[in-house]
């Protein structure tokens, strides 16, 4: 039996009892405070999307903190930033760890950079006390997390060619966006990793929902990261006279659309399970108050932790909408333009977030993650695992954002040991 399997038969207690590190939560804390003032906004929060000029503020205030930690630091072809530290076997593979630093716009101050700054403390902490891994160690820090999960489905392999011509937050293009942080949209192939190039990946988030805040919970231990689907959504009708066409008479495409977004939240609610759909954004053209619309444009989003279910959340919107659009005089046209596979955590390195959060005195409660994240792509390539800690009053993208500085500090703990611990069993 190999070493890491025979530990892992006799389950991580011995490792428990081992000497703990401890990160310094004061230091941590104050990296948050400080990457906080690239985008800040006048309500408090930060508009930091990526490919802006406060992204790129953001990001080189993120390798100076990472250079000053001892990683040598790159950007790949795809414009994610790796810190990179040797181990004691340069033969391993890295255990990766990291998250994102982009914002929604108007966003807040702890989505994402929890992650990333917990990680960089992570490697700060093991320089300090000159510590070095088995395995090197990769921080990595995603790019454009927040529209896409660019970086992390370029490293997976997922991001298609076309996709680059896709419009961002900015005016800028995924492609034009990718050259404007370091990357080239020319060689995104040569970001891509294989199965074999990771060992492991680890991500601390913050919950971005209530359950743990509302139980007093201390850490998530993430069993799986629900699926998304994205579709774009046509409604074609007949433009005409608001005044003078009848209501017997109009193909009004926004009467069909208003419909349909009934239709989807009955379908999702009706048929069992915790699937949830969404229409996020909606337009008329030509948007005029004295016109009927003649062309309604929609998103449609279907989220589940299994595939299969998303498939059938979406047959029988699919199949409602062609009726009332058939009812209506109206078209309906659904394109599907994009998919994020669910992907579950790794059963062993779920233990180890479990073990290391009773070994420092922390609470735990086994839970889906309803939103996506990069460990969803990187799954493709590596086992995962993501530790949650609270969201104050469950508020996320928002400049009302809050997670406890106690919180961050015992998440960025937890972190810590998850990863020493993979280290010594992977």
């Amino acid at each position: 039996m190999h070493r890491r399997e025979f530990l892992f038969s006799l389950g991580s207690v011995a490792l428990r009892q081992r000497p703990r590190l401890r990160v310094d939560g004061a230091r941590l804390n104050d990296t948050l405070t400080e990457l906080s003032q690239f985008g800040r906004t006048p309500e408090g929060g930060i508009s930091r999307v990526a490919y802006s000029d406060a992204d790129l503020d953001g990001r080189a205030y993120t390798m100076g903190l990472m250079r000053q930690a001892g990683l040598d630091v790159t950007i790949d072809f795809a414009g994610n930033i790796l810190g990179r530290r040797p181990g004691t076997d340069s033969d391993l593979p890295p255990v990766m760890f990291g998250s994102h630093i982009d914002s929604v716009p108007h966003g807040g101050n702890y989505d994402g950079q929890v992650g990333s700054m917990a990680a960089i403390e992570i490697a700060q902490t093991l320089a300090d006390a000159g510590v070095t891994t088995e395995h090197p160690l990769e921080v990595v820090i995603f790019q454009n997390e927040e529209n896409g999960k660019t970086g992390s489905r370029a490293m997976a392999g997922e991001l298609t060619d076309g996709e680059l011509d896709q419009p961002s937050h900015t005016k800028k293009t995924l492609g034009e966006g990718i050259a404007f942080i370091g990357g080239d949209p020319g060689r995104l192939n040569e970001a891509g990793r294989r199965p074999s190039d990771i060992a492991a990946y680890l991500e601390l988030h913050i919950e971005q929902g209530a359950i743990l805040y509302e139980r007093s919970i201390d850490i998530g231990v993430v069993e799986g990261i629900v699926g998304i689907k994205r579709w774009n959504v046509t409604i074609r009708g007949r433009a005409n006279h608001a005044g003078t066409t009848p209501m017997g008479q109009r193909r009004d495409a926004m009467l069909t659309a208003g419909r349909f977004v009934d239709a989807v939240h009955r379908v999702a609610t009706e048929l069992p399970g915790r699937q949830v759909a969404t229409v996020g954004r909606i337009a008329a053209h030509p948007g005029a108050p004295n016109v009927i619309p003649g062309e309604v444009t929609l998103s449609l989003e279907i989220r589940d932790l299994e595939m299969t279910k998303i498939d059938e959340v979406y047959r029988g919107i699919e199949q409602q909408g062609q009726a009332l659009a058939a009812r209506n005089g109206t078209s309906i046209e659904l394109q599907q333009y994009y998919v994020s596979r669910a992907a579950p955590t790794d059963e062993r390195l779920r233990r180890l977030v479990a073990d290391a959060s009773e070994a420092l005195g922390l609470s735990t409660l086994s839970m889906p993650s309803g939103a996506g994240h990069d460990a969803q792509s990187i799954a493709l390539l590596a086992p995962v695992a993501m530790i949650f800690i609270p969201s104050v009053d469950g508020i996320s993208h928002s400049p009302d954002e809050l997670s406890l500085p106690s919180d961050i500090e015992a998440g960025a703990n937890v972190l810590l040991q998850t990863l020493l611990d993979t280290d010594r069993l992977f």
